[in-house]
């Protein structure tokens, strides 16, 4: 071939190559138009009364699809621990069972969502290790104040929901109306006394520094909840409150709602009233 023509060959293609870089690059969004990527974020489960970390496996695989870490610890005496549920076992006990969650598995920045009873318990794990917990989650739960209990929020509302022993339970324990005898696992189970009757003890201004969000479910039809006083209190705090339409239990009825919920109030600074 011609020395010429090769030259022209090879000094036309470099142009073409050139070319085709630069509207690679000008056709390439700019840094600030590119998405930005959300860290994965790992999510405790604190599980409400008589219940265990069972309640919330449906929604598990469904967040580490998105790419977040999720841990849903079982508390002593309940779910597939209820073997060691005594009478000694209160609502410290609880506490202790998710600081050392935290502690164990050296976890910070974590997003703990309490379910329910569970309210109570994170709130004296933010009293305890404010430093671990990136934002809390109040899903459907008590939010106490220092010096109370279950008992004393609820009463004679507790009778509706349970009652002490009988069936086979201890007197120390409270049995759920709800669940048939013999019903097999998974399955709520009678849950210790002390955990309603013992006080809380909130005594760490740390905590009132962690972001935090209440998850209000109210079920279709209706205009309020029972745990509405709750969300009141958690605006009274300034704390965003979001609602869901769905039953108290909507890990398990409704996972798939409830996991773009959650990621909602979790990823939103400034949720819906």
């Amino acid at each position: 071939m011609n020395h010429k023509v090769l030259r022209w060959i090879v000094t036309r293609r470099l142009v073409v190559g050139v070319v085709a870089l630069m509207c690679a690059a000008a056709c390439a969004p700019a840094p600030s138009e590119m998405p930005d990527e959300v860290p994965p974020l790992t999510i405790v489960f604190v599980h409400g009364a008589w219940g265990g970390g069972w309640q919330f496996h449906k929604v598990q695989p469904l967040l580490e699809e998105a790419g977040h870490i999720v841990y849903r610890p079982t508390m002593t005496g309940l779910g597939e621990r209820v073997h060691l549920a005594g009478p000694e076992v209160g609502l410290s006990t609880h506490i202790e069972d998710i600081v050392n969650v935290l502690r164990f598995e050296d976890l910070r920045e974590v997003v703990l969502v309490g379910h329910s009873y569970g309210g109570m318990v994170i709130a004296g794990v933010a009293d305890r290790v404010p430093d671990r917990i990136g934002r809390m989650v109040y899903f459907d739960a008590i939010v106490p104040k220092d010096g109370e209990s279950v008992m004393i929020l609820f009463g004679e509302g507790i009778d509706g929901m349970a009652t002490a022993g009988g069936g086979g339970a201890e007197p120390w324990q409270l049995v759920p109306r709800w669940v048939a005898p013999g019903k097999p696992p998974p399955v709520d189970v009678p849950q210790p006394v002390l955990t309603f009757t013992e006080p809380i003890v909130l005594d760490n201004p740390e905590a009132a520094r962690i972001p935090t969000a209440f998850l209000l479910t109210v079920e279709a039809g209706k205009e309020t909840d029972l745990f509405d006083v709750f969300a009141g209190r958690a605006r009274n705090r300034g704390w965003d409150v979001v609602i869901m339409e769905g039953g108290h239990n909507p890990h398990w009825f409704q996972p798939e709602a409830f996991v773009d919920v959650l990621l909602q109030v979790v990823n939103e600074e400034n949720g819906p009233d």
